[in-house]
């Protein structure tokens, strides 16, 4: 066993390098992909169902700067982040953590949030297994009525090829909360936020939208593939698929 306790180390500090991009997600302890419901959710504007190749870049309150490339499904507040370990940049991991995680079938994560089904899953190509973890009321789906949003224009831009509208976008919810983005709107795509920065909670993050289609994804997609095995929390996915690959046969069930 104590063999294999540096390649679970190296594992579990994967792990915590997603909590950056996180915030684009529920809070819900696990890695997490995007999540456009709430706030995000309203600087879409019209453009309710699209995908796109989609690269989260964030500024941590201690400096670190990390950046997550991925495929971004969207459909009415449901979501579906598909990324790589592989092709993080700027994370801090120890030479060959990233091997060691594909060897272990942890390199390829997708997540999908579910706000009408309050539910957030964390899926593991690799392992065919996923965690499904809930999501707070306020992480649901909101009321039509929940936000207020407020733009003002600061002027023209280019991003990636597409000339933008840039505005500064203020989203209130009911309770009186103000979160504040600089939005650029590609004039060419129905002004889709091909750009998204925002500063909260002293953290910078960035999304960049590239290859957008405006297509409506196929319901599937924002399903878990059928014979996939479900965990309640994380730890015992992790105690359990670890301990099947290290052949000592001791974990727990999954449900």
């Amino acid at each position: 066993m104590k063999k294999h306790l540096p390649i679970i180390v190296s594992i579990t500090l994967g792990f915590g390098l997603l909590s950056a991009p996180a915030q684009f997600g529920p809070r819900s302890g696990a890695p997490s992909g995007p999540n456009f419901g709430g706030a995000t959710g309203k600087l879409f504007g019209d453009n309710q169902a699209f995908t796109a190749r989609l690269e989260l870049q964030s500024t941590t309150s201690s400096g670190d700067d990390i950046t997550m490339p991925g495929k971004i499904s969207f459909d009415s507040g449901k979501s579906r982040f598909e990324m790589s370990m592989a092709e993080m940049k700027g994370a801090k991991m120890k030479p060959g953590t990233a091997a060691q995680m594909k060897s272990m079938g942890l390199d390829q994560i997708i997540t999908i949030s579910r706000p009408d089904k309050k539910s957030a899953c964390l899926i593991y190509p690799g392992l065919a297994s996923y965690v499904d973890s809930p999501v707070t009321q306020t992480e649901a789906a909101p009321a039509p009525g929940d936000y207020k949003i407020e733009t003002t224009e600061l002027g023209k831009d280019t991003v990636d090829g597409h000339d933008c509208v840039k505005n500064k976008v203020i989203v209130t919810d009911k309770d009186g909360n103000k979160h504040e983005s600089t939005v650029w709107n590609a004039t060419d795509l129905k002004n889709f936020p091909v750009k998204i920065h925002s500063n909260e909670g002293g953290q910078s993050s960035t999304m960049l939208f590239k290859d957008v289609s405006l297509e409506r994804p196929d319901a599937s997609v924002f399903e878990v593939p059928s014979g996939y095995t479900k965990y309640d929390d994380m730890p015992t996915m992790m105690r359990t698929e670890m301990m099947k690959r290290m052949g000592g046969g001791m974990g727990m069930p999954g449900h």
